[in-house]
């Protein structure tokens, strides 16, 4: 290509530590053509060696700042941005990345988990950079099979690792095995400390539980009893539940503070059966409020209302089931997790990590937001919603 002027007004999505970064820029073309721009191209054009480069582009070796201003004049003369960085590094290695999850056909949350990963891969593939992202699901009731599942990867070799670990004594093993094989693995939705995994992305899981407490408690007189129920749980496995249960009852623990907090296990596999222990319960109870710890508001609230109106209910997620009971009033508040955009920005800083040797920041933490009857058809709306949910 001759040198001359192309300008292109585009939307990039750049990839900083795992965030999506956008930006408007408009791309002026030097004598090199980005089409088919090599290391050996910038380095001729700079007057360095191939090796500094290299160097350069990876953050990586010791490069005299002479050197790398020269570099980074040229890379910014040919906007090098992170599509032409994939074709420019000539990588031929097909990476084979694996996301274990919980089924998406067993529960509407994890289908939201489930677009986020595809929508991820679909950007990747956009900027030209090619991945083999392969998926491997499980029951989230059964730990026997994530713990199936999880053989099945490490025997696999994979290149990386995208995982939701529910089922915290069966996931230990499984990452202490990746971790000896240096295969690097991100966590998503369920932080797991003791993984020492490349990072965790989702809520802060303590201060989620912190925030349900002060919601599902403003306003109501003091002596008042709140519930704390787990539906189709495996409690003590489930880490991401009991971060959240106690973070509800630290926010009761100061002096002279008399509420009082019950606990609630409860199975839905018999839906006439959890029907009855719902209404036997909430029927025998005075509440004022009930902080439901997963997804699965829904089941309770349309029986709670019925009950008693004035039970204030908390829940999680924008699956359509709760935004109907939200905005019916059965349901009072939901904390979103946005379960989509934290499997989009795992598989995507695999990519990074893997292709582009970027640093990962070790917690990637999502905001805690609050949806309410008020607030839900307009947040769908917005344009920053990345949620994946439409109204």
């Amino acid at each position: 290509m001759c040198a001359h002027i192309l300008k292109l007004r585009t939307i990039c999505y750049l990839e900083k530590e795992g965030i999506c970064v956008q930006t408007q820029i408009t791309n002026v073309i030097d004598s090199i053509d980005p089409k088919n721009i090599r290391i050996k191209d910038i380095a001729k054009k700079a007057g360095v060696s191939e090796g500094t480069v290299d160097r350069v582009l990876h953050n990586r070796g010791k490069v005299s700042v002479k050197s790398t201003e020269k570099v980074r004049r040229v890379l910014k003369e040919i906007n090098y941005t992170p599509n032409l960085i994939a074709r420019t590094l000539g990588v031929n290695r097909n990476y084979r990345l694996v996301a274990l999850t919980p089924d998406p056909n067993l529960d509407p949350f994890w289908q939201q988990s489930f677009e986020g990963i595809k929508a991820g891969e679909a950007q990747l593939v956009q900027f030209g950079i090619h991945f083999n992202v392969e998926y491997s699901f499980y029951d989230p009731t059964k730990k026997e099979t994530f713990q199936k599942a999880a053989l099945e990867i490490f025997h696999s070799h994979p290149d990386g690792v995208l995982v939701a670990p529910l089922f915290y004594y069966a996931s230990i093993p499984f990452f202490k095995e990746l971790a000896e094989a240096k295969i690097p693995f991100i966590l998503f939705n369920t932080h797991i400390l003791e993984a020492k995994a490349l990072s965790f992305i989702g809520q802060d899981l303590f201060k989620s539980g912190n925030l349900a407490a002060e919601l599902v408690s403003i306003g109501q007189p003091a002596n008042s009893t709140f519930a704390v129920v787990h539906i189709n749980e495996d409690l003590p496995n489930s880490v991401h539940l009991v971060e959240k249960e106690k973070g509800f009852r630290d926010y009761f623990v100061s002096p002279g503070n008399s509420h009082t907090i019950k606990t609630y296990v409860l199975n839905n596999t018999d839906i006439e059966s959890f029907q009855e222990s719902v209404t036997k319960i909430f029927n025998d109870t005075f509440l004022a409020g009930i902080f439901i710890t997963t997804s699965k508001a829904y089941l309770i609230a349309p029986i709670v209302k019925k009950i008693n109106p004035t039970i204030r209910i908390v829940g999680y997620d924008l699956i359509k089931e709760n935004m109907d009971c939200l905005n019916q009033g059965s349901i009072h508040f939901l904390i979103n997790q946005n379960p989509m955009r934290q499997a989009k920005l795992g598989i995507q800083a695999l990519a990074n990590h893997l292709l582009f040797k970027k640093r990962i920041p070790s917690l990637h933490l999502f905001p805690l937001e609050i949806i309410t009857p008020q607030n839900v058809s307009t947040y769908l709306s917005h344009e920053g919603n990345l949620t994946g949910i439409t109204v």
